[in-house]
Parts: structure tokens; C-alpha cells; sequence
């Protein structure tokens, strides 16, 4: 499944639409994360533990979103665009979302 961030994609031409589609996860920081990453703010720098978890999460949500445009018979998700939000203190929301198309290669 090809996946953009643009509206079209070269050489191909767009056949079909086939609508909105999103994939969403739902992340929460364990305990230990939480802890050490506590310690980590207090002398400042990345912090590690919050960096792979949203990693994990957006990998996670463009799969969702593949599996998605899947379905609704898509071969190829456009202007795909990424959305994220705190639900308390503890946990991420990522949410992938784009069109879903059918896409052919331009004859040459």
C-alpha cells in the first residue's frame, strides 16, 4: 500500500475514491516509564521512554490505517496527515488519517 503525504503521486492517476479512513491507538506510559522519566525531566534532555512509545504508536496507527484503506478497497491512502492528544496525564492518542484511493501507473 502506497501512503503520501500529497495529494498525487507521480505517474499515476487517481481512479477512485474511496473516502476517509484513520487508524487510532491508544498508548499508556507503564509505572517505570513514568519514574524514569520523571527523573529525566529533572536535568533536562530527550527522554527516551516518551520518544519510542510515541514511535510505537505512530507505526502502530499508519498500520491501522493501511489495514482501513484495505478494506474500503484502496489501494492507496493520500494526503495521509498525523493528530495526537493527551487523555489525562497518562496516556497518547495518535490518530493516522488520509484518503483512501485507488491509484493506477500512467501509461508511458
Amino acid at each position: 500500500m502506497l501512503v503520501v503525504t500529497t495529494e498525487n503521486v507521480p505517474h499515476y492517476r487517481v481512479t477512485e475514491i474511496k473516502g476517509q479512513c484513520f487508524g487510532v491507538v491508544v498508548r499508556s506510559r507503564g509505572l517505570g516509564g513514568n519514574i524514569m522519566a520523571g527523573l529525566r525531566s529533572i536535568v533536562g534532555g530527550e527522554i527516551h521512554e516518551y520518544t519510542q512509545l510515541l514511535e510505537e504508536a505512530r507505526r502502530h496507527a499508519v498500520d491501522r490505517l493501511v489495514q482501513n484503506a484495505t478494506a474500503m478497497g484502496g489501494n492507496a491512502v493520500l494526503m495521509m496527515r498525523f493528530d495526537s492528544a493527551e487523555i489525562g496525564q497518562t496516556m497518547s492518542e495518535i490518530v493516522a488519517y488520509g484518503t483512501a484511493a485507488v491509484i493506477e501507473p500512467i501509461p508511458a
